[in-house]
């Protein structure tokens, strides 16, 4: 099998432009690429009375305008605030020489998803050698309060 690799573009350059463009509606968050990754609130859209959206930064500020056909705005991530591993065994690999533990990434937003976490074998050392020592230092404090 042919091993492919896919080249990783910078998130705030104008060769973003490929792909679906990105449709806001009225009161959400948009990244705006022409403006040097400027992120607004759509406050009007694309109409018979206005050829373009209208975005206002979330603090208030000078409004500007992104092109009707949305080509330059792409939507605003929202921020992780946690990741929790799931009651789930970790599976290791050998061949591909990763483990892979079952997490659930938490969002600002109160979302949440469950996806995987990839670790390297040396990663895997350098965890357990981490987690050996934590497991230490809550023993040594049990300890003290008895």
């Amino acid at each position: 099998m042919a091993e492919r690799t896919s080249e990783q573009l910078s998130a705030w350059g104008v060769e973003l432009s490929a792909g679906a463009p990105f449709h806001p509606r009225l009161g959400d968050l948009a990244l705006d690429l022409a403006e040097r990754g400027g992120i607004g609130i759509v406050v009007a859209l694309p109409s018979d009375s206005s050829a373009s959206y209208q975005l206002r930064p979330p603090g208030g500020g000078e409004d500007w305008r992104a092109r009707a056909d949305g080509s330059t705005l792409r939507p605003v991530p929202v921020p992780v605030t946690h990741v929790t591993p799931l009651r789930q065994d970790a599976i290791y690999d050998h061949r591909a020489q990763q483990a892979a533990l079952p997490v659930t990434v938490h969002y600002e937003d109160g979302g949440s998803c469950e996806t995987v976490l990839i670790l390297t074998s040396s990663q895997v050392e350098l965890y357990s050698l981490q987690f050996g020592r934590l497991i230490k230092a809550r023993e040594s404090a049990r300890e003290r309060t008895w």
